[in-house]
């Protein structure tokens, strides 16, 4: 199992003056200790889960791409972006240049979206349910043509774009991460579309999974083909006393066959707890 880190939070002590300072700091310190991915949120202003909308979010793709410059392995994306956040073919713009200024670093993370408070704050697109599902599905097959040999038209219900060309092409197709659990919807299209899925590490995880493995079999396509992850928070503690605890919820999910835990931990700016988990979980995890 592999470890990920993700960073939702962006109200450090510093404060902004000192964000790029502490955000290099992360991303050096996370590559080091031995994290798989780094990701970013795709919104615009900070979730309730995490706090108030009022503490600072930076844009999710400028920040990737800032990241990128700063780290030369670890792996980059979004979790995830919202599909009607911008135009697809500029998405699929967006992911291609950070894939090639990153080095091949580069994924797609993607979702139908959430926030209806944030995107009638800053005017942005946000249709009902159906249809924000319908526009992903179609930003799915944008992305795919646009990241193929295939420069004609599209046409779907929702975008229409006259011609795909993409120049420069990313420098390795950028694998597909689909965020979310419903299971009508968005696991058929992880089933159909993406290398990996995202779920949470709740009680109805097996259950999820197993819906994923029927929407596989529909599909024709074999279930051990799409990657696992699971998005959970990480307290190890003060001093690392939570670590036995971590370490088994862990072997939990590896024994369900999740390949990667992508994580958020509290005062990430403290590097010396990325540290601590590059010494003591990454290299245990990969042995489960």
């Amino acid at each position: 199992m592999e470890i990920g880190l993700h960073i939702p939070d962006f109200t450090y002590p510093a404060g902004p003056a000192g964000l790029a300072d502490d955000l290099t700091r992360v991303a050096v310190a996370a590559e080091e200790a031995g994290f798989a991915r780094i990701s970013v949120m795709d919104h615009v202003w900070q979730i309730g889960v995490i706090g108030p909308p009022e503490h600072e979010m930076l844009e999710a793709y400028t920040t990737l791409g800032y990241l990128a410059a700063r780290t030369s392995k670890v792996q980059l994306l979004a979790w995830v972006t919202a599909a009607t956040y911008r135009e697809p073919g500029l998405l699929a713009k967006l992911v291609s240049t950070l894939d090639v200024l990153s080095k091949g670093r580069a994924w797609l993370g993607v979702g139908a979206g959430w926030n209806a408070e944030e995107a009638a704050g800053l005017g942005l697109p946000f249709p009902g349910t159906a249809e924000r599902f319908e526009r992903l599905e179609e930003v799915l097959q944008i992305c795919r043509q646009m990241w193929s040999p295939e420069d004609g038209p599209y046409e779907g219900k929702h975008y229409r774009l006259a011609r795909t060309l993409n120049v420069p092409q990313p420098l390795r197709t950028p694998p597909i991460l689909i965020g979310g659990g419903g299971e009508r919807k968005t696991l058929r299209l992880v089933a159909q579309y993406a290398r990996a899925c995202n779920l949470f590490a709740g009680p109805d995880l097996e259950h999820k999974l197993d819906v994923l493995r029927g929407h596989c079999e529909a599909q024709g396509r074999s279930y051990d083909d799409v990657e696992k992850t699971v998005m959970l928070p990480f307290d190890l503690g003060d001093k690392g006393e939570n670590i036995p605890g971590v370490l088994e919820q862990l072997r939990g999910l590896a024994a369900l066959g999740v390949d990667e835990a992508h994580i958020r931990i509290p005062r990430v700016w403290e590097t010396e707890r990325l540290e601590l988990i590059g010494r003591e979980i990454i290299p245990a995890a990969a042995e489960m």
